[in-house]
């Protein structure tokens, strides 16, 4: 008895209850991965386990439509996909409900990579810029550029990180111009891995870029002499540097004539103790890729002169006001700078520290200017004056000038006075001769009344 019951029981556990088979129900979605080129389109299948399915569909704010269906599932087509999104596929059994989600992501492969070498005529030594940029790219974290000279990587980027995958698909490098870089090839490669997201890996490179070095270093001034004396000819040259190519055009401040580019400029020049301190430059120019570069080189000329005790710098006679502090006038000139020495009754004078001036001061001093190449002397008469004396000339100075002021006003008063004079006098004459003229009248008529008894 016991065996029987027991066998109906497991035959009753084979027999579904209603509604058994509808919790134990799965949705599902198809691809599991979602990979879409941007702007293309994407199809997916929406199936269900539940025998008798109700309401289905998907949720999407992507363009969708319906292409097929079936007992169990449902076929759409979404389009233009154009970001990244999450899709819902959901279908009820029963009158329970449930869903599965779809990640899709966009991406475009990097078909353009854009390099730059700027510029892409440098001179050796100099410094210049390569760049790499890929227009269109997503997803960037997936992206890697690497900059290529020759077979040579230089440098490489990914946009792994957020902050990274935040900025621009680009990648910047410096790098100084070597001679052997001349003609050398640099190229920029770009990689989408996207195997994370069910993909394979696309990878596209730039077009090769070719460096030009010209060597353009400053150009070569030379002087024959540096230290020449003065009535000495010497040569100033301004040449090229042997690296510079092409050839630049040089001028020579002060030359007469430009020479032809790749020709030397020079100068024959007879030194002048005035062209001591002379700046001299050497230019070279070069234009290249329409652009004209300029490299100069300077130098200065030091003329050797014997010592010059000059009246402007050294006068011959000084006068000093008594009391007052006084110092020796004299600067000599001449190349090496001379040294002066100045002697007073025999005696070296101080001619660095100010000297109360006195009567005893009066004399005449000899100043002696040294170098190298010689000395000269000078002497220096000095007169002492009281400070009543530079007042009385000062008075007598401010007489003549007042007197003299005199003098004119006068002058000028008298060549004036004559003209008001005579303007005055012709109002009173012209009425004295109106008087006269009434008279006359007068005595005529009384004429005529006595001749006819008026």
């Amino acid at each position: 008895m016991e065996m029987l019951l027991f066998r109906v029981w497991a035959l009753l556990a084979l027999i579904p209850f209603p509604g058994a088979t509808e919790e134990i129900f799965e949705v599902s979605v198809w691809p599991d991965q979602a990979l879409v080129k941007l702007g293309q389109s994407l199809m997916v299948n929406c199936s269900t386990t539940c025998p008798d399915p109700g309401p289905s569909g998907i949720e999407t704010f992507l363009k969708k439509t319906q292409v097929d269906k079936g007992p169990q599932w449902k076929e759409f087509l979404l389009e233009d996909v154009t970001e990244n999104s999450v899709l819902q596929c959901f279908f009820s059994c029963a009158g329970i409900q449930k869903d599965t989600s779809l990640g899709i992501t966009v991406y475009q492969p990097p078909e353009q990579v854009i390099l730059e070498l700027q510029p892409s005529w440098v001179a050796m030594g100099e410094a210049l810029t390569v760049k790499c940029h890929v227009p269109r790219v997503v997803p960037l974290e997936n992206l890697s550029l690497t900059l290529l000279q020759g077979n040579q990587e230089l440098h490489r980027k990914n946009f792994m990180s957020l902050a990274m995958a935040s900025q621009r698909a680009e990648v910047t490098i410096n790098v100084k111009a070597q001679r052997e870089d001349d003609r050398c090839n640099f190229s920029c490669r770009a990689e989408l891995d996207l195997s994370s997201h069910g993909g394979g890996l696309f990878h596209s490179s730039s077009a090769i870029k070719v460096l030009r070095i010209f060597g353009f270093p400053p150009p070569i001034l030379e002087m024959e002499e540096l230290y020449p004396l003065a009535g000495r000819d010497i040569n100033v040259t301004c040449s090229g540097h042997v690296l510079t190519s092409p050839s630049p055009t040089l001028r020579l401040k002060g030359a007469p004539d430009a020479p032809a580019p790749g020709e030397t400029a020079w100068l024959l020049l007879t030194t002048r103790e005035e062209d001591n301190g002379r700046n001299f430059s050497c230019e070279a120019s070069l234009e290249v890729q329409g652009q004209r570069l300029i490299k100069t080189t300077a130098m200065q000329l030091h003329v050797l002169y014997k010592p010059r005790l000059e009246e402007s710098d050294c006068p011959g006679n000084q006068t000093w006001v008594k009391g007052t502090e006084q110092m020796l006038t004299c600067i000599p000139k001449g190349n090496p700078t001379p040294t002066l020495v100045c002697t007073w009754n025999g005696v070296i004078f101080n001619l660095d520290v100010p000297q109360k001036a006195t009567q005893n001061h009066t004399g005449t001093y000899c100043c002696t200017a040294t170098n190298q190449l010689g000395s000269v002397s000078k002497d220096i008469a000095v007169l002492v004056q009281g400070l009543d004396e530079g007042i009385s000339s000062t008075i007598f100075i401010i007489i003549i000038v007042v007197l003299g002021v005199g003098v004119v006003t006068i002058a000028l008063y008298l060549n004036y006075k004559p003209c008001k004079i005579e303007r005055r006098k012709l109002p009173y004459r012209q009425k004295e001769k109106n008087n006269e003229e009434e008279s006359q009248f007068a005595v005529q008529r009384g004429e005529k009344c006595n001749a006819h008894n008026c």
